[in-house]
């Protein structure tokens, strides 16, 4: 999932932080920042995960993309941070849950949160998101995105059939019997046009 969307979207709705909302790399960093803004959002990407295939003569892949927002929060007055933690999680909520990243993304889920550190000077507290999206394209006129797909855009266009019938009965008395007889009883043919 692109990140762009996400911070695009939590700078118009999250006025507390007050701008101070940035793409973080490494929490370790984060925590070892002397200057870092309180309070401020990070955003993260965090994994996907892949289920089965929904399709058995195509794919059709659920995809989960994860990520998580981590909160930085001035802590040297624990009771003051812990209601801002409070209103923060609130207000991030409003901005992504249920608001859809991409058109091939379904909305924005909540996923859980939890305190990372604290001491008597910082907090940082985690909240983890995901919206989905399927790998594989729903039409053929769609971009192929898989191996499978190209495979398959590779191929002649399917323009007819034709089908010569050589029945088992009434079987020829010569030949081995129960089977076919090698000679065929009846042909026809069908033309698909697009």
């Amino acid at each position: 999932m692109k990140i762009s969307p996400i911070l695009t979207q939590l700078r118009a709705q999250c006025p507390s932080l007050a701008g101070h909302i940035a793409t973080g790399v490494d929490l370790a960093l984060l925590q070892g920042d002397p200057n870092l803004p309180m309070p401020s959002a990070h955003v993260l990407p965090l994994s996907d995960v892949a289920s089965a295939s929904s399709s058995q003569n195509s794919l059709s892949q659920p995809i989960r993309d994860r990520f998580e927002i981590i909160l930085a929060l001035d802590a040297t007055d624990a009771t003051k941070a812990l209601d801002l933690l409070h209103d923060l999680r609130a207000e991030l909520w409003r901005a992504l849950v249920g608001f859809k990243p991409d058109s091939n993304y379904s909305a924005i889920v909540y996923d859980g949160g939890e305190t990372v550190s604290i001491n008597t000077s910082r907090a940082f507290y985690r909240l983890r998101f995901f919206a989905e999206f399927q790998l594989g394209r729903n039409l053929p006129s769609q971009p192929a995105e898989s191996w499978h797909e190209r495979e398959l855009d590779g191929l002649s266009s399917f323009t007819g059939a034709t089908v010569r019938v050589d029945a088992i009965d009434p079987a020829d008395p010569n030949l081995k019997r129960p089977g076919p007889d090698g000679r065929v009883e009846m042909t026809f043919s069908g033309d698909v046009t697009p």
